[in-house]
């Protein structure tokens, strides 16, 4: 039976142009073309009903107003911040499925983990506001067990939007970390202890680079999601939140400045984009071999 190798070349291009077709095609419908029409959007400026004109009025607004530029920056460190917490958590996890654990007890564990994807983020988000609330169960049961007086507002902290994106972002991380670290040779490992090798020293030097490609597509992947995320911030930090994202949508929905939104979105994607390149960089590890991690 002929396949997609077989035959003149001309005929392969042409079958996989036909396999590509409805990605590529999905890809520029919904991705691409709303791209450059934001991209359009935010390098023009209203100077009367209906009437524009060119102009970089939208990106001196952000640079002009402190509010604006003191949110981007807020929003980047917690966001990286609660990637490395995310890291940090996720790693032990990955490797207890990986390594530690073998047949239905790994699968286990790694259900555990997908159970919270089995509902909407905002549920997930609504049963952290139930639980952190000041009459929620977590502050009643500090107030029971003599830790706290009374009852406390344990919502709309920075912390409490810590927890609430790693929460929301845990698998991601998990998933890259697992595909990294099952395909570690144990006997290295072995051989390690055998040649006089302590825990860190392996971690340092076997374990954390052959899990690199996973660690730098996790983080990726991760940091992208908080970066965009709405919905934790904004319930689980109320209106302190400060998040980048609430600018953009205040700036669409409540101001119906399609401009200065659409100036605040490539924003974002210029920090989302340079923070990739960034880690790329520092991880030393190629793009192409990150991607096939996630």
């Amino acid at each position: 039976m002929p396949d997609a190798t077989s035959g003149p070349a001309w005929e392969r291009r042409l079958l996989l142009g036909l396999l590509l077709a409805p990605a590529l095609l999905w890809l520029f419908a919904l991705i691409v073309l709303p791209q450059i029409d934001l991209a359009l959007l935010s390098f023009r400026e209203r100077v009367a009903p209906r009437e524009y004109v060119a102009s970089l009025a939208q990106y001196r607004t952000f640079f002009a107003e402190p509010l604006y530029w003191h949110v981007f920056v807020r929003t980047a460190v917690m966001s990286l911040a609660a990637t490395l917490a995310t890291l940090l958590i996720a790693f032990p996890v990955a490797w207890t499925i990986a390594k530690l654990l073998r047949g239905r007890l790994s699968a286990l564990l790694f259900v555990v983990c997908l159970i919270p994807f089995w509902v909407s983020e905002t549920v997930r988000t609504l049963g952290w506001m139930i639980l952190l609330r000041e009459s929620g169960v977590l502050p009643a049961l500090l107030a029971h067990l003599g830790v706290t007086a009374a009852p406390v507002e344990l919502l709309y902290h920075d912390a409490t939007i810590l927890v609430g994106l790693v929460y929301t972002s845990l698998l991601f991380m998990v998933v890259p970390l697992v595909s990294s670290l099952e395909s570690l040779d144990n006997s290295l490992i072995e051989a390690a202890y055998d040649l006089g090798g302590s825990g860190w020293s392996i971690l340092r030097e076997i374990v954390i680079p052959h899990a690199a490609p996973g660690i730098t597509a996790g983080c990726i992947v991760v940091f992208m999601l908080m970066l965009g995320n709405y919905l934790t911030p904004t319930l689980l930090g109320g209106k302190s939140s400060q998040w980048f994202t609430e600018q953009i949508y205040t700036q669409f929905i409540v101001r119906f400045n399609w401009e200065q939104g659409a100036a605040f979105g490539f924003l974002l994607l210029a920090l989302s984009t340079s923070m990739v390149w960034l880690g790329l960089k520092l991880s030393g590890q190629r793009f192409g071999d990150v991607m096939r991690r996630t």
